[in-house]
């Protein structure tokens, strides 16, 4: 299991979230040490992996985003096996389950669009356990606060963070992280 997850985030608490191959490279190059890919297929997936490896950056695959992977136990064991990322995402608390008998770092992503979404995410954490949570939108320091104090998980937020002033409210409200595909939160 990846242990340098927050040593990476003790360096720069901002983590580059890649929707967009040709946003790569820029990923890599930035001052991020941790990378979310958030796209690819089963033919690109390794080489993608491989590449943000050997700059020594972290790489986290969002299994529900990437193409031509089942998102159950037999595309998770596939990925651990011979993909091989730091971890994943997802949002399939089977997965995040699962992914403790693979010893791979699971983050679950966690849509919070109304109160019942936001009980519902929060029992399913104290369920699963998983190494760290990654909540959408970002912007909700209320929420983000609320998450931190009942589910004691570590809180990466994401979604619509566009601006410094985003990044301090989430990192005030208890979050460990920024997860942003914006590129130029990925410089601040």
């Amino acid at each position: 299991m990846d242990t340098n997850f927050f040593k990476r985030l003790e360096i720069n608490p901002i983590i580059a979230a890649v929707n967009d191959l040709n946003k790569l490279d820029n990923a890599i190059n930035s001052p991020c040490e941790n990378i979310f890919l958030l796209t690819g297929n089963i033919v690109n997936l390794k080489e993608i992996v491989d590449k943000v490896r050997q700059k020594d950056k972290g790489i986290y695959i969002h299994l529900d985003l990437i193409d031509g992977i089942s998102k159950d136990n037999w595309g998770l064991q596939y990925i651990a096996k011979n993909i091989n990322p730091h971890g994943i995402i997802t949002t399939k608390s089977s997965l995040i389950n699962y992914s403790r008998e693979l010893d791979i770092f699971a983050i679950q992503r966690l849509f919070v669009l109304d109160s019942l979404s936001l009980d519902t995410g929060i029992r399913n954490i104290k369920n699963t356990e998983p190494n760290a949570v990654e909540i959408l939108p970002g912007i909700m320091p209320k929420i983000v606060k609320r998450v931190v104090q009942e589910t004691r998980r570590p809180i990466i937020t994401g979604g619509l963070i566009m601006d410094k002033e985003d990044v301090i409210g989430s990192l005030n409200s208890g979050a460990v992280a920024i997860s942003t595909s914006n590129e130029k939160v990925w410089y601040m």
